[in-house]
């Protein structure tokens, strides 16, 4: 079923009747980063001519073919989806809208959602995602493509010398762009753009904690949602520094063979891909973690992250933050003590927060072991759950695995609206302060 017909700043858009929701797919927010502008801040969206049929969500961004990985716990869970499986694509800076069916006339509160993925994979519209819990809740969800890989992070002299603002971030920069188009739109949609929250998860979730501190004068959006990717220190993944950038960027051109920029440019998206697997099977050999994430390039991300958290240089904004028992780095021992290196980093977050005078921090920890398996409360577990998305899932979900994801659900929702978790009807949450490490223990 068609929808209404919504204006935006650059044309009319169309979406579908899902449920309760009218989702918008597939639209652009900014011109796609092909040709010359690959490796380019991304570019002011040129306008539309008629009517866009946003019925059809919009390529992944340029990646590897996960089909082709061997069976295990992540290919099952999250990249066995057929409708998230689209063509990858240097053509991707797409865009999509969950807004209620039924809406009221005063303005909702917008979830913006950056996708997780090691900043290597993944899409705006997986499984998870696709979800009307959110609407239900009077709450509009927008998800998103972004650059990945060696196309939305690469650093090199050549790319400083160009632009030295972008170099490294060019991912990063995508996202601001997408955030900016969602402020300057959702009205049209129905959305409050004085209450955007950003949120996300693993890459996700670094990329919001770098959102922090490239807007930290809390532009665009009123509060955060950091999930397993965040911390004090950062224990996942971090940025890293431009010399080490530049170190990556110059292995991909020895893999190359090309002599300049141009050159580089001038290559196909496969033999890019090709070039970007290389650079990953060398950084992993040689123990340096992510191939390719955000750059501090001293301007865009004038410090390391970690440094900019001690000094408070982020947006003082509300925030919730929290992992899983099972989480990324986190050692056996501790997941059966129900407490890590990687829970207490985000309890210490959120006392320095504290300590700069910032707005209250809410930590939650995520316990519950799934069923179906073995592989209790892994990273990105949580998703289904806080998503309401547990029909989408393959595994056996009970009863009480359906209250838990209303609760969570809630919290979210809650949180998303007011900046604070509580409401009726659920256990009290506290914020985590230093006389009172408070965090919400989320199981069945």
């Amino acid at each position: 079923m068609k929808s209404e017909i919504i204006k935006t700043n650059h044309g009319l858009v169309q979406g579908t009747v899902e449920g309760d929701c009218v989702v918008f797919k597939g639209i652009p927010y900014a011109q796609a980063p092909v040709g010359n502008l690959r490796w380019r801040a991304p570019r002011p969206l040129h306008p539309w001519q008629g009517i866009l049929k946003a019925d059809h969500y919009g390529n992944q961004s340029a990646q590897k073919d996960w089909s082709s990985e061997p069976p295990g716990l992540f290919t099952r869970e999250f990249h066995s989806d057929p409708e998230s499986s689209n063509p990858s694509s240097e053509d991707s800076l797409y865009l999509n809208i969950r807004i209620p069916q039924k809406r009221r006339s005063a303005p909702l509160p917008v979830a913006f959602y950056v996708h997780g993925g090691a900043f290597m994979g993944g899409c705006g519209h997986e499984a998870t995602f696709r979800t009307d819990a959110y609407a239900k809740k009077g709450v509009i969800l927008v998800t998103f493509n972004y650059r990945l890989g060696i196309f939305g992070f690469l650093a090199h002299p050549w790319l400083a010398k160009e632009d030295p603002d972008a170099c490294g971030n060019y991912g990063l920069l995508d996202q601001i762009a997408a955030l900016t188009w969602v402020y300057e739109n959702i009205s049209a949609f129905g959305g409050d753009p004085r209450q955007i929250t950003i949120m996300g998860q693993s890459a996700g979730c670094m990329s919001v904690r770098a959102l922090l501190s490239i807007l930290r004068s809390g532009e665009k959006f009123s509060r955060a949602i950091m999930q397993s990717g965040a911390g004090y220190p950062t224990l996942l993944g971090s940025d890293i520094s431009l010399e080490e950038g530049f170190l990556r960027g110059q292995y991909a051109v020895e893999f190359s063979g090309v002599q300049s920029l141009e050159g580089l440019r001038s290559l196909t998206t496969k033999q890019i891909c090709e070039i970007q697997e290389k650079v990953y099977a060398k950084v992993a050999k040689l123990g340096g973690g992510l191939a390719f994430s955000p750059v501090t390039n001293k301007t865009l991300l004038p410090l390391p992250i970690d440094e900019m958290t001690e000094k408070g240089m982020l947006a003082d904004v509300p925030v919730m933050i929290g992992t899983t028992k099972n989480d990324m780095t986190v050692l056996p021992e501790e997941a059966a003590a129900k407490d890590s290196r990687f829970q207490a980093a985000c309890r210490r977050w959120a006392q320095i927060m504290e300590e700069n005078g910032h707005q209250p921090s809410y930590v939650y920890y995520f316990t519950h072991d799934l069923p179906g398996d073995d592989a209790g409360a892994f990273h990105s577990s949580e998703l289904w759950y806080m998503f309401g998305s547990l029909n989408k899932c393959w595994r056996p979900m009970t009863d009480d695995d359906y209250a838990l994801s209303e609760k969570m659900v809630s919290y979210w929702t809650n949180f998303i609206k007011t900046g604070n978790p509580n409401g009726s009807g659920l256990p009290t949450w506290l914020p985590c302060t230093s006389q009172n490490p408070f965090q919400m223990m989320l199981d069945i």
